[in-house]
């Protein structure tokens, strides 16, 4: 399961509707890279590809493909609006080490 805070589902809706995309879901993944060894990745899609599990919380949908769902079972989504360290935080009990801007980690 990936869960979304009330606040991160209240930004996604806003950003979504900013840009016309009320009816888009967001996508999360994990790529290769950053200073942990893995990159959380985040878009605004139309539709889920064909193997995508796909979450609806809030009103929101979310899509994550089959492989980094390895990685991201049980990830919480949050926001925040902060003045410093604001913006989209992933919460990731999988996660071992992360790095201090938080997006990246390994397993």
């Amino acid at each position: 399961m990936i869960n979304v805070s009330e606040t991160a589902a209240s930004q996604m809706q806003r950003l979504l509707s900013e840009t016309g995309r009320e009816t888009w879901g967001l996508r999360v993944g994990v790529k290769g890279g950053g200073c942990s060894g893995l990159e959380y990745t985040m878009d605004y899609v139309e539709n889920p590809e064909k193997h995508d599990r796909v979450f609806e919380t809030h009103g929101v949908k979310v899509y994550c493909d089959p492989k980094s769902y390895l990685y991201l079972n049980g990830l919480t989504l949050d926001y925040s609006d902060a003045l410093m360290g604001g913006g989209f935080r992933f919460e990731n009990p999988n996660a071992t080490r992360t790095c201090s801007c938080g997006t990246s980690f390994s397993v």
